[in-house]
């Protein structure tokens, strides 16, 4: 049987220790060790015996943070898969690590049987994500046969705005429309590509190379 490594990186001691005893308990995963953040993190992987399988990834951390940090994984090793550890439910927050190459998206008040099979998930199919972001990623990755809606120039150019860190009044301004229209694209790509929110728009636009993380 293979035992998959993993990192956790978390600023809260008693967290960290907390995560640790989880997944040490689950058969086939073992911690490596913990880091307090970013920073320390990349000065571990600097020894290849530290390389993980999987990094648990606080978002919020003092000195360099998660999103920095998963970023950072990204282009310097890409075989690591990240799921994000948070507090935080907020759209922007989740675009951000979704964007900066993480695989999964967790709350810190996870059960332990979500977190092991978030874990056993990310090692078969690649990815997981809570439930604000489960029916999303579903209803796309379960669609591969259907044909794709036909977006308009303009359609495009709004779902690349919407994978940035603009609002909606910016992306306006950028596009040099009203605010009203704006609502309009958002709301007729919601029902085009069958999506529920900005990060269906985000998902959407990343698996189908429309913008590339």
């Amino acid at each position: 049987m293979i035992t998959h490594k993993v990192v956790i990186v978390e600023d809260y001691v008693l967290i960290s220790q907390a995560m640790k005893e989880l997944v040490n308990s689950f058969e086939n995963f073992n911690v490596l060790y913990l880091c307090r953040n970013g920073k320390e993190l990349v000065t571990k992987l600097k020894t290849p015996k530290n390389v993980p399988n999987i990094i648990l990834m606080d978002v919020n951390m003092p000195i360099m943070d998660g999103i920095e940090t998963t970023q950072y994984l990204k282009d310097n090793f890409p075989d690591i898969k990240v799921i994000a550890l948070s507090v935080d439910e907020n759209d922007e927050t989740i675009i951000k690590m979704l964007k900066a190459g993480a695989k999964g998206y967790l709350l810190k008040d996870v059960e332990k049987q979500t977190l092991e099979y978030a874990l056993e998930e990310v090692v078969k199919a690649g990815f997981y994500h809570t439930k604000s972001v489960t029916d999303i990623l579903i209803s796309s990755l379960n669609e591969e046969n259907k044909k794709l809606p036909v977006l308009k120039e303009r359609e495009i150019e709004f779902i690349k705005h919407v994978c940035t860190e603009l609002t909606y009044k910016e992306i306006a301004e950028k596009m040099f429309l009203s605010p009203k229209t704006i609502d309009g694209y958002r709301d007729t790509l919601f029902e085009k590509l069958d999506v529920k929110n900005r990060i269906g728009l985000v998902v959407y636009a990343i698996k189908h190379q429309i913008f590339k993380v």
